[in-house]
């Protein structure tokens, strides 16, 4: 089922992925008589697909995985003498010093308004169709979720920004609209919908009620962040309704990133990567050392980039399993056994990164050879410059946690099933209940490192702007990315 999904989606993804909110302009397909429309739930989720399509591309070329990650205290793409300088697009997102023409703030904002496009051209088509109960209503209800979380990467990431959702109608030049406003519309939508799906644990890649209310809880978990008022009740509630759907943590903290990792029961909704038919993971090769290709039977070159901050390294204590089981770090090894040298030098990955720039002065093992690299999504023998690894959006154990911290937020004593098995299973001691929001927050780093959670959680803990490595201390204006320049110049409304 996920390498048929997979090649419908590559197909439907060859359209356009560059329209931003001002290239509203399109044919209006006429709308679907009701005896025309699909007959059941996998005719249905074809006619969506095109809204799914966009999230291919978070993790590379639309930039939002860049956007969670480069700017946070966990991991770094440091310049390597020549390489990985990149006009240094790489360094003002560590040092947050990015203006509105970075590709990575270009990048997102074209994604997250292609997938709001689809959704409002289809949600056009089908809405006369809907009776109660019947299948267009809860196609609609999919469709409204997904463009709900697309307007949630986008007042994340951007704040205020313009809220449309007309397709016919769509103003030419829309303006700006309160973070706040689109907050309160989405979540709106979401809490009819949510209830309109079912529980569907063993689907990864439909928007279910699981993963509806996944999406619910984070917008409340981090509503005062984008309304100024807190909602910790709403936002535990929230979880109990993805709890109740089924899911279970694995009991090996690395299961939920192992390759054909669709079936695991820990994860709630996932970007579906097919190294054939569904490309776009390739984070392995931004951050394995070029000889790495080695240590997998690889018949690619990685590209010796990213690596983790040492500080967050050292947050997991040797003992900890997921030390080992995210970072590559020691004496680097062949398949066979052997080990890797280079013209006479092994190869030996140092967890420390001298500098943000690593200049030419440094040794050739400081420049090549510095920074942990990662693994935390199995790399399998013979792996392409593409996984089939899906790359969960939303996941259990960020659901645990989340309630846990709404529950401390809210004065309450944390009753959170299932809670210590996170670091249990990581060899870890539990907390049994005696846990701070402080330590919440260094376990979500720990568990969720490489995820794409960590600008949106410092930003909640009120701690984005701190100083760390390389970083000097930044401002609130920088908790936000700036409108594109292009989207500017296109729409001059925009930049009020």
């Amino acid at each position: 089922m996920k390498k048929i999904l997979n090649f419908w989606l590559a197909a439907l993804i060859t359209s356009t992925l560059f329209f931003g909110c001002t290239d509203l302009n399109d044919v209006l397909y006429d709308k679907i008589p009701i005896e025309s429309y699909p007959e059941n739930e996998t005719q249905a989720a074809l006619m969506i697909l095109p809204v799914y399509a966009p999230m291919q591309q978070l993790l590379d070329g639309g930039c939002w995985w860049f956007a969670q990650e480069v700017t946070s205290d966990e991991m770094v793409c440091p310049t390597r003498d020549t390489d990985w300088d990149d006009g240094g697009k790489w360094r003002v997102l560590h040092t947050h010093e990015w203006t509105n023409d970075n590709e990575t703030v270009n990048s997102m904002w074209s994604r997250f308004y292609k997938g709001i496009y689809e959704a409002n051209k289809l949600i056009e088509t089908i809405e006369p169709s809907v009776v109660a109960g019947n299948e267009a209503e809860k196609t609609v209800a999919r469709l409204k979720v997904m463009r709900a979380y697309y307007y949630y990467l986008l007042i994340d990431n951007y704040g205020d920004v313009p809220y449309v959702t007309s397709f016919s109608n769509a103003p030419d030049m829309p303006e700006k609209v309160a973070r706040a406003t689109v907050y309160n519309s989405v979540v709106a939508d979401l809490e009819v919908a949510a209830n309109l799906l079912e529980c569907k644990p063993a689907s990864k890649i439909e928007v279910t009620r699981g993963m509806a209310y996944s999406l619910l809880a984070k917008l409340y978990l981090n509503a005062e962040v984008y309304t100024g008022t807190a909602q910790w009740a709403k936002a535990e509630l929230a979880c109990d309704e993805v709890i109740a759907c089924g899911y279970s943590l694995e009991n090996d903290p690395m299961a939920p990133f192992v390759t054909e990792n669709q079936n695991s029961m820990e994860n709630i909704f996932v970007i579906p990567f097919d190294e054939n038919s569904y490309k776009g993971f390739n984070l392995h090769m931004r951050t394995l050392h070029y000889n790495n290709n080695l240590t997998y039977d690889m018949s690619v070159g990685p590209w010796n980039g990213f690596c983790a901050i040492e500080d967050h390294y050292d947050t997991y204590s040797d003992n900890d399993l997921r030390k080992a089981g995210y970072f590559i770090v020691g004496q680097q090894y062949k398949a066979d056994g052997s080990e890797i040298s280079i013209e006479g030098v092994k190869l030996i990955i140092n967890p420390h990164v001298p500098k943000l720039k690593i200049e030419s002065t440094f040794s050739q093992a400081e420049i090549k050879m510095s920074g942990a690299r990662i693994k935390k999504f199995e790399i399998k023998k013979g792996a392409t410059d593409n996984l089939s690894n899906d790359f969960p959006i939303f996941r259990l154990a960020d659901i645990l946690l989340m309630k846990a911290e709404a529950q401390l937020r809210q004065g309450k004593a944390v009753d959170v099933a299932n809670l210590d098995k996170i670091r249990t299973r990581a060899g870890l001691t539990g907390w049994n209940g005696s846990v701070t929001l402080d330590q919440i927050l260094e376990e979500r780093g720990r568990e969720l490192f490489w995820e794409a959670h960590r600008r949106q959680d410092l930003i909640r803990f009120g701690k984005f702007g701190n100083s760390w490595w390389e970083k000097s201390a930044s401002g609130k204006d920088r908790q936000t990315f700036p409108i594109p320049q292009w989207v500017i110049d296109a729409n001059p409304l925009l930049a009020k």
